[in-house]
Parts: structure tokens; C-alpha cells; sequence
């Protein structure tokens, strides 16, 4: 067997590799791309069996990969935004898993790989499962309980007016100015906030629509965003700038 990943956070991609290997238990082989052009090059030389894939990827989204390079291999979706959801099943994709997903998830949804493709296909079982995973709701973080050396802090999440990327933890910034941080990767984090209340505007910042002060244009498109309690703005990337636009536009 032969499997692409798609995944441009390299704990995230060990953290995935893991769980396959897990939900598998026999020999496969796979390769590892990070970005849109790496992607492409992989697929226009390569049989695969399955793709596992990330959606906001080094150079944009992932659809954009299977928009160049048709392909009918199955993929499962892997992804901290789930507004990607019918998207992602307009391609070739059979499982949409969320971010923070556990080794349960991963089972599934290479379980639901073999049961479609190794086994008779049962179409009524299968848009069962599609209705279910459309229905289902997701709980948001609603506070964060944070580690103090005069004990435990709690944080809304509704206070927070930014979090920046550290290495494999984060930096939160509260409205009371207090500064805190997480032992969590900016990848796991956005996909635990609400979505209506924060955007991860690139690979460093995700960022609370309550505490935006103003935001001005920037070059290529982009766009500078001034957020309460950080003295320098804030650039938007340029595969986030678009959805970022629709984002404060709802």
C-alpha cells in the first residue's frame, strides 16, 4: 500500500504517520509533501493508494492540488477547519476528520477506506455516514485553564485577544494584558476556538474579531490588522487574505 500525507506542520505530520501506522498494524509505504508544488510534482509521478491531506497547506489550500492533477485516489481530509466540509466531498474525499482527531478518528476513517475499497460497497451505509458527519456538532473551547506558579488560571476564551505560535507551544495574550502561555501548537489550537470568533490569519497568529482595531491594505493584496494589546500589526498570509476577507464580512 501506498499513501501520500499532505501536511505542512511536521508534529502534526508525526503525529499522523503514527496513527496510521497504528490503525494499519502491516507494512505500507508513504511520502511526505508540504506544499501545493511539492504535492502536484508527487502526484504526476506517483501511483497512490490513499492520500491523507491537511487543507491550508504551504502555498495555499489543498484543493487546489487535486484542481491541477485529476486523480481518482480516496482521501481522507485531516484539516482544524471545518468549513471545508462539502468541499472536501466534492473531490474524492471519503473522510473528513477534525483537528484535535485521536487514534479513534484515524481508525475510523482508514477503516471506512478498506471497508469502500477493499470490500463490497454499500452506498446507503456510506451517505448514512456522509449525513452523520454533517449533522454532527462540534464543541468549542470555551475557557483556557492555564498552569501558574500561584496555581491555576482560567481564561475565556472570549478574552483572548491573540495567540502566537512558539515552537511546539503558543503565547496568549488576554484583554487584561496578561501574557500566558500554552503547551499546545498553533495547528491543535485553531482547531479548538469557534470559528465565528477567531481566524488564524497565518502561520504564527490566530486572532480574536473582538479586539481587530483597524485593518488597512498591505502589498500583494494582503492586508495589515492593528489587534488590541500588540504594538506591530499583524499581516495577513496570502492564502489566508481571501477567506480572511469573507471571514469579517459574515
Amino acid at each position: 500500500m501506498n499513501i501520500l500525507i499532505i501536511e505542512d506542520e511536521i508534529p502534526a505530520f508525526k503525529k499522523l504517520l503514527t496513527c496510521v501506522t497504528e490503525s494499519l498494524q502491516s507494512d505500507f509505504e508513504y511520502t511526505h509533501t508540504r506544499s501545493i508544488e511539492e504535492s502536484i510534482k508527487s502526484l504526476e509521478k506517483t501511483n497512490y493508494d490513499l492520500i491523507l491531506s491537511d487543507i491550508k497547506i504551504i502555498g495555499g489550500m489543498s484543493f487546489d492540488i487535486f484542481d491541477s492533477v485529476k486523480t481518482s485516489v480516496p482521501i481522507i481530509f485531516c484539516t482544524a477547519f471545518d468549513e471545508h466540509l462539502l468541499k472536501a466531498f466534492q473531490t474524492n474525499g471519503i473522510a473528513y476528520v477534525l483537528k484535535p482527531y485521536t487514534q479513534k478518528n484515524i481508525y475510523e476513517a482508514i477503516k471506512k477506506y478498506q471497508n469502500l475499497f477493499h470490500e463490497k460497497f454499500n452506498e446507503k451505509d456510506f451517505f448514512k455516514q456522509f449525513k452523520g458527519l454533517i449533522e454532527q456538532k462540534h464543541t468549542f473551547k470555551k475557557r483556557f485553564a492555564i498552569k501558574k506558579a500561584e496555581g491555576i488560571k482560567l481564561v475565556k476564551t472570549e478574552n483572548v485577544c491573540y495567540i502566537e505560535a512558539c515552537g511546539d507551544f503558543c503565547k496568549l495574550k488576554d484583554s487584561n494584558g496578561g501574557l500566558h502561555s500554552i503547551s499546545k501548537s498553533i495547528g491543535v489550537l485553531s482547531g479548538e476556538l469557534n470559528p465565528e470568533h477567531f481566524f488564524r490569519i497565518n502561520r504564527s497568529y490566530i486572532i480574536n474579531i473582538s479586539f481587530i482595531e483597524k485593518i488597512l491594505p498591505y502589498s500583494k493584496n494582503r492586508l495589515s490588522i492593528r489587534i488590541s494589546g500588540l504594538s506591530d500589526s499583524l499581516i495577513t498570509s496570502t492564502a489566508s487574505t481571501k477567506d480572511f476577507r469573507k471571514w469579517i464580512d459574515k
